[in-house]
């Protein structure tokens, strides 16, 4: 398969008639089941997906083709997409079909992107390792015998391995941008409120974001342009005017930034040889290419993580308490009695 940088390089082709969505699709398609054993989708929508790049196929011909034509995306199993199966990594969403699509995956369909599967992840989305999930753990492509992070594992390795060009996860306390670390592609978690969270499974409201994983920065950043923004579902959205990402990057590719780091991050306890050892080069190359880097002191960092559980798992119990076996997802099979059924099909059901 060639390796195209960026999606600009691949709607070249597309225009020139040296490639198609539809051997595209073809391409990842044949990654996804070579890599099977990364579990890291758990719905591969094959033929829908070569369908929509036929159709898409014929835009780029007539010259009405969107913005992301050509670029093929998987998504978290925590973003609805309507009329597929929607779980979350949990066995107490058995048989749930999405009533409605999420902004944000509605925002890429509108622009010709190419949904190609959902992915999997940990249950949903607490975990920091993918090994949580009510359908196995997800491997990290770059070595099967680590962990791929989380709780968006799956949608960082589909895109590390090359299943897709471009993944959507979320993050509430790290699951876009350590799973994009430890898998090695840029991961994006965008400002609370740049992104509309309609259609997005709840774990903690107040911090849950939509975040963009890809090889390319260009590409994550017209992904961004074209997902973010006001939402009428969704009245914690901004409605700041979401700029152009990628004309910003282009109109000052020479620009000088001021870079900050964590001081002290070096000398925290547990991080490899190596690592430290390529965070200093990574500064010094920084450095080099004319950008200020200075250490920043932040005093209540020891403060973060507690203050993260103790608000992070209330509103997540508050959101749990929805999934009853009432309404949809699993239900028991042993209930006598209401009481009986909320306790037993969240024994049964829940990870």
């Amino acid at each position: 398969m060639h390796t195209h940088a960026t999606l600009r390089d691949i709607q070249h082709e597309l225009k020139r008639g040296t490639l198609s969505c539809k051997a595209l699709v073809r391409q990842h398609l044949d990654i996804i089941h070579t890599h099977a054993h990364l579990n890291a989708f758990l719905s591969v929508y094959e033929e829908e997906a070569l369908a929509r790049a036929e159709q898409i196929d014929q835009k780029i011909k007539s010259n009405t083709a969107g913005k992301l034509a050509g670029l093929v995306v998987g998504i978290k199993d925590v973003l609805s997409y309507k009329d597929h199966p929607l779980q979350a990594g949990s066995r107490i969403l058995d048989g749930f079909v999405a009533q409605y699509t999420a902004t944000a995956v509605q925002r890429l369909l509108d622009e010709d992107a190419i949904i190609i599967g959902r992915q999997n992840c940990d249950e949903f989305a607490m975990g920091s390792s993918n090994e949580n999930s009510a359908f196995g753990p997800v491997l990290n492509s770059v070595d099967p015998t680590r962990v791929p992070g989380g709780s968006s594992g799956g949608s960082a390795v589909a895109v590390a391995a090359g299943m897709c060009r471009v993944s959507l996860g979320s993050d509430t306390g790290g699951s876009v941008r350590q799973p994009a670390a430890f898998c090695g592609v840029i991961g994006l978690k965008p400002t609370y409120s740049r992104i509309s969270r309609y259609g997005l499974v709840a774990y903690g409201s107040s911090f849950d974001c939509i975040g963009i994983f890809g090889k390319a920065i260009e590409d994550v950043a017209l992904v961004l342009e074209v997902i973010a923004g006001a939402d009428e579902y969704d009245s914690t959205v901004s409605h700041k005017a979401v700029p152009s990402y990628l004309q910003e990057m282009e109109q000052e590719p020479g620009r000088k930034y001021r870079v900050a780091y964590m001081k002290g991050l070096e000398e925290t306890d547990g991080i490899q040889p190596e690592i430290r050892k390529n965070l200093a080069e990574r500064i010094e190359q920084i450095r080099a290419a004319g950008h200020v880097v200075e250490p920043v002191e932040l005093p209540l960092t020891e403060y973060v993580l507690p203050t993260y559980y103790i608000l992070a798992t209330a509103e997540a119990s508050s959101n749990l308490s929805r999934y009853d076996g009432v309404r949809y997802g699993y239900r028991s099979p042993a209930s006598r009695d209401l009481h009986t059924m909320y306790k037993k099909t969240r024994s049964e059901g829940f990870g």
